[in-house]
């Protein structure tokens, strides 16, 4: 924070170069610190390719920054080129564009630069995030259709229940003389659309509270996160497509940081911040601590309960043969598969079960509804 103080505060003769970095960058704006992790994706292998032509860290810049849209990512590679051409190392430009570049990003660079083949990582760091969007995107398009269907029909469901029931209800009190001269499953659909006629806005403010005060103990409560999260991997379809994920994840991003020579114990403290499920933060905590102690990997693992029995041994022998970064790569290869199969199988379960559901609401309500109809019917003929 104090650095960007201090670029802001710069001698009055370079007034006139901040106003045109300013004018190149496009400005601020109300998203102007969002960077979609495709244009991330790009302009990790567009450098790669760059570098690997041999043209210099700071003329590749130039050249990425020239063809950003205007936006964020223009606005960071103009720091970045800066920091570069002032000596700053190109992990340390981007530590500090910290919106845009996460500490996996920066560590994988730093472990390049280290080892003089920053092309190689930028590649492989390009190929990950690759991976990892591919399941994102898989997984957000299988839930679309499925989420998309339940809305809409909830939306119907409200509609009817809300303005045509009660104009049913309207004729049959005519007829009748009153609700409970009715058959018994037409009262519950009559006085169902009365309570929620009164009362809808109560369940959607009921919704609204639950999900504030779900998002608030996210953010505040650890024991509310350990519960939660527990919960997801045991729920039943979706806690296995959740569990093969994470584990897909752990496999990916931990071979790729050893692969890339990041050390084992600074590998783990990076991995246990991209994580997004608590328990498995925690067995990543465990791991750290049995190296520490200079024990193996296996052992923690298997005392989560989240690694599958032959994700224990692959990583066992990987530690015995030294080529733990070569297992995880294969153990990855093979849940990022699974987790595409368990998309496509679950998915491919919810849709027609949803369907099914809808249905027999419907012929409930339509039932209902026509059984008094057709007693009219027969009354007047």
């Amino acid at each position: 924070m104090p650095k960007k103080l201090q670029r802001k505060v710069a001698p009055k003769k370079a007034a006139p170069a901040v106003a045109d970095n300013k004018q190149e960058t496009g400005g601020g704006g109300l998203f102007s610190k969002r960077v979609t992790p495709r244009l991330l994706n790009e302009f990790t292998n567009q450098l790669a390719v760059l570098l690997d032509a041999g043209i210099p860290v700071t003329k590749c810049l130039r050249i990425l920054q020239g063809q950003m849209p205007p936006g964020a990512m223009k606005k960071a590679l103009l720091e970045i080129r800066e920091d570069v051409e002032g000596g700053t190392s190109l992990s340390e430009s981007f530590a500090k564009q910290e919106h845009i570049f996460d500490s996996l990003y920066t560590n994988m660079v730093a472990a390049g630069e280290a080892g003089g083949v920053q092309d190689v990582i930028l590649n492989r760091l390009a190929d990950f995030m690759e991976s990892q969007e591919d399941i994102k995107s898989r997984v957000k398009g299988a839930l679309a259709y499925p989420i998309a269907v339940l809305c809409v029909a909830v939306l119907v469901l409200v509609l009817v229940f809300i303005f045509v029931i009660p104009k049913f209800r309207e004729i049959f009190i005519q007829q009748f003389g009153s609700v409970e001269a009715l058959p018994t499953i037409t009262q519950l659909v009559i006085n169902t659309a009365d309570h929620l006629k009164q009362t809808w806005w109560a369940y959607f403010g009921g919704l609204f509270v639950l999900w504030l005060v779900h998002s608030v103990f996210r953010r505040k409560w650890q024991a509310y996160n350990w519960m939660f999260d527990g919960l997801l991997l045991r729920i039943p379809l979706f806690g296995t497509l959740v569990k093969r994920s994470l584990v897909a994840r752990f496999s990916r991003t931990f071979g790729t940081l050893i692969e890339s020579g990041v050390p084992h114990l600074e590998a783990l403290e990076i991995l246990g911040n991209a994580l997004p499920n608590v328990r498995m933060i925690d067995a990543v905590n465990r791991i750290r601590g049995s190296i520490r102690e200079g024990s193996g990997i296996a052992t923690p693992m298997g005392q989560s309960g989240i690694f599958d029995d032959i994700v224990i041994n692959m990583v066992d022998v990987g530690e015995e043969t030294g080529e733990l970064d070569r297992m995880l790569g294969k153990i990855a290869d093979r849940y990022e598969i699974e987790v595409k199969r368990t998309v496509d199988s679950t998915f491919k379960f919810i849709e027609p079960l949803l369907l099914v559901v809808m249905a027999v609401v419907v012929g409930v309500i339509v039932f209902a509804l026509f059984t008094p109809l057709l007693k009219l019917m027969e009354k007047f003929s």
